[in-house]
């Protein structure tokens, strides 16, 4: 006779030896949530993994496990990546434990401060949604201008960028164009062609800009 097969009994974590608390799930790891939003901040400054890991004096190895949930970090390390992407510790976990629904509310003010390249004094952008998934689809900013004295190097990124003017004047320039917007105008144009702002004629400006990350054979048309 066949040996009768076992009952199959239900899945349990290990416990580990020396008596500590076992790794939850990765689905319920609330380091990941902490890891992805480092990484995305990581990126959106264009920051190597280098870069953050010698400003938070930790490994590069250490930061690539911690961004992919691998490790649960310190209260410590936490604080010295915090500073390292130049954001608050509570902002760095402010999508830990958040539900996964696939909806984002980003309340007024409450958008992510973060440092891109040629932010100054009076010039900030806050990131208005947290970028999900390994490859960035789009980034929504909302910039302000105080410093009418301010000088802004040229940018180029890959991708389209869609900009709406909330408040202000500004004279926007791409390529060799230059565009003047006011409240309500918008301008739409290739991330990759030397852009930026040339004069700002009115301040306090304030606006919305989508840099939509478009394959390469993508246009405007």
């Amino acid at each position: 006779m066949k040996a009768k097969p076992k009952s199959a009994a239900p899945r349990r974590a290990a416990r580990r030896k020396d008596g500590a608390a076992p790794l939850l799930d990765r689905a319920e790891n609330p380091a990941i949530d902490l890891g992805r939003t480092a990484r995305r901040l990581r990126e959106s400054q264009n920051l190597t993994l280098a870069d953050v890991a010698r400003r938070a004096d930790i490994s590069s190895a250490m930061l690539s496990r911690l961004e992919t949930g691998r490790v649960s970090p310190s209260l410590e390390t936490i604080v010295a990546l915090s500073q390292a992407l130049g954001v608050t510790a509570s902002m760095l976990m402010q999508r830990v434990g958040a539900d996964d629904g696939g909806a984002q509310l980003i309340k007024a003010g409450e958008g992510l401060e973060t440092v891109r390249s040629g932010t100054r004094r009076g010039h900030t952008y806050h990131l208005l949604a947290a970028q999900r998934g390994p490859r960035k689809i789009f980034e929504p900013f909302l910039v302000t201008f105080t410093d009418k004295s301010e000088v802004f190097p040229g940018f180029q990124h890959p991708g389209i960028e869609f900009i709406h003017l909330l408040s202000g004047i500004i004279h926007y320039r791409h390529g060799r164009h230059t565009y003047v917007l006011r409240p309500g105008d918008t301008l739409t144009f290739r991330g990759d062609v030397a852009h930026g702002p040339e004069r700002l004629e009115k301040v306090p400006i304030r606006l919305l800009s989508l840099i939509i990350y478009a394959n390469e054979q993508d246009d405007l048309a």
